[in-house]
């Protein structure tokens, strides 16, 4: 599932090709689940002969802003990706959304459909652009918030918790892994047993894998890095976690995997000890 940097890839893909530009059609794929919940025929005249005037991310998600006071959400889900082609492009199978824009066509591809359209129109952001947790690179994602979000939820193991989306928005499997490698904790640690200075090394690395992830995956728009690798340094747990015999880069330790938390979970034993 894309994550946060992948996300903002995505949104600067578009932003990059179409910020300023005038919609001249919306193609859609009427019956398809991640479309039925809107009013199709209002959102295809209220986007036809709009601006894309700015754009977004916050967790998972993205909005592109129009001319209008037109808000277009979108969220990738497992499969989904943002595309840009010429603008005589032809919708392929799994092609649910295109914007026809003077110069390009802006795509949604989503082939196993998880993913979403939402749609509004006001002044002010739309709810469900409104509900979504405060960035983790933000003032709010504090110390104490995640320190209270943890005893809440005390007995479940800390791989779980970093993925749930109200406290840790954008944080996916491979991010969880890397935070949790980088802090050196257990991912079948339960959250309650974590001490104060893990606590704050949970934290502390949770925004430092973001900024991290942001700047080697999200920093260009137009190519997305082949298997994410490029420009990620060698360092990183996130390219040794899937090598067979793959070794931690610091202890050169062997590797482990289980299911933990529902996930597939890599962690370095040598590394993070359960306690």
């Amino acid at each position: 599932m894309p994550e946060l940097a992948e996300v903002e890839f995505y949104r600067k893909r578009w932003a990059l090709a179409a910020t300023g530009d005038t919609v001249e059609r919306v193609l859609t794929h009427d019956t398809k689940k991640l479309l039925r919940h809107l009013d199709l025929p209002h959102f295809r005249r209220a986007l036809t002969g709009s601006t894309l005037l700015s754009s977004s991310t916050a967790a998972k998600q993205m909005a592109f802003r129009f001319s209008g006071d037109a808000w277009l959400g979108i969220h990738l889900g497992m499969s989904g990706e943002l595309s840009v082609f010429p603008a005589d492009h032809v919708p392929r199978k799994h092609d649910h959304l295109v914007l026809i824009t003077t110069r390009h066509a802006l795509v949604f591809n989503d082939p196993r459909m998880f993913g979403r359209v939402d749609f509004d129109v006001g002044a002010e952001p739309p709810p469900w652009w409104g509900k979504i947790a405060r960035p983790i690179l933000s003032p709010a994602f504090s110390f104490e918030a995640v320190a209270t979000f943890l005893a809440r939820r005390a007995r479940a193991p800390i791989k779980a918790v970093l993925l749930m989306q109200e406290q840790f928005p954008g944080i996916g499997n491979w991010m969880a892994d890397e935070v949790l490698w980088r802090a050196a904790i257990h991912p079948a640690r339960r959250a309650g047993t974590l001490r104060p200075k893990e606590v704050r090394a949970l934290w502390r690395e949770c925004r430092h894998v973001c900024r991290l992830a942001l700047a080697a995956i999200a920093g260009r728009g137009d190519t997305l890095p082949p298997d994410l690798n490029v420009g990620i340094p060698p360092s990183w747990l996130f390219l040794h976690r899937w090598q067979p015999g793959g070794t931690c880069p610091r202890s050169r330790r062997p590797l482990a995997h289980a299911t933990i938390g529902g996930r597939t979970t890599c962690w370095s034993p040598a590394r993070q000890k359960l306690k």
